[in-house]
């Protein structure tokens, strides 16, 4: 029965593992009209090896965990506009991104692309840390049962360090891909994040004991000593 339901969760993992990767070169490669977008496939390399890799490990250690987060549905209205912003936000960057190639609107030096990259490749390691240090990270905003508040390492430095690594993640995608026009687009992230935050923050005070008190203790949500 337990192999059953492993095969079923790594196929359902593989699906939309290749989905994801299609989606996103449809929507670099498209626009840019060719196969030749050097910083696309930069991207698309950075983003889904390590995606790759983080989900073996995943389905080898923390299959329940990789299956919560597979199949993670948010309930509440706020999140799910927070959700369709979101995507529509990736989906004109990326085409923005795609477009600027084809018509070379604003070049950027392909130095650009290398240290975002490395920018890039740094969030994902903290985004790993983030998953390793608190074991009720969730994709949708709940109490779960029998959750602790999580205070020590990056959770001692702000609230949110997994808002903190997909603002990075966010924000030099772009720039990997070159285009100036796609990191203004991303910059709505900001907005959007603090929106979930706001709702999120509220659920947790309301229903996981000792939460007010972390908030007192740790000040910064997203950025030491900014916000």
């Amino acid at each position: 029965m337990q192999k059953i339901m492993d095969s079923r969760l790594f196929v359902s993992a593989i699906i939309k593992y290749l989905s994801g990767l299609l989606l996103t070169g449809l929507l670099l490669f498209l626009p840019a009209g060719t196969l030749k977008y050097r910083q696309a496939w930069l991207l698309i390399g950075i983003l889904f090896i390590p995606m790759l890799i983080a989900g073996l490990i995943m389905m080898k250690q923390a299959p329940e965990l990789l299956r919560k987060r597979l199949n993670a549905r948010e309930e509440q209205r706020t999140q799910k506009t927070v959700i369709l912003f979101s995507g529509v936000m990736f989906l004109a960057a990326f085409a923005a991104a795609g477009l600027n190639y084809r018509f070379s609107w604003i070049t950027l030096p392909a130095q650009v692309s290398y240290i975002a990259a490395a920018v890039f490749l740094l969030a994902y390691a903290l985004y790993a840390e983030v998953m390793r240090e608190n074991a009720w990270l969730s994709r949708t905003i709940e109490v779960q049962e029998n959750q602790e508040v999580v205070d020590s390492g990056l959770y001692g430095i702000v609230r949110h360090p997994m808002y903190m690594s997909t603002l990075l993640l966010f924000l030099s995608m772009p720039l990997v891909l070159g285009s100036v026009i796609s990191f203004l687009i991303m910059l709505a992230y900001i907005p959007i994040i603090a929106k979930r935050i706001r709702n999120e923050e509220q659920v947790l005070e309301e229903g996981l004991q000792g939460y007010t008190e972390y908030k007192e203790r740790v000040r910064y949500k997203v950025i030491p000593y900014i916000w």
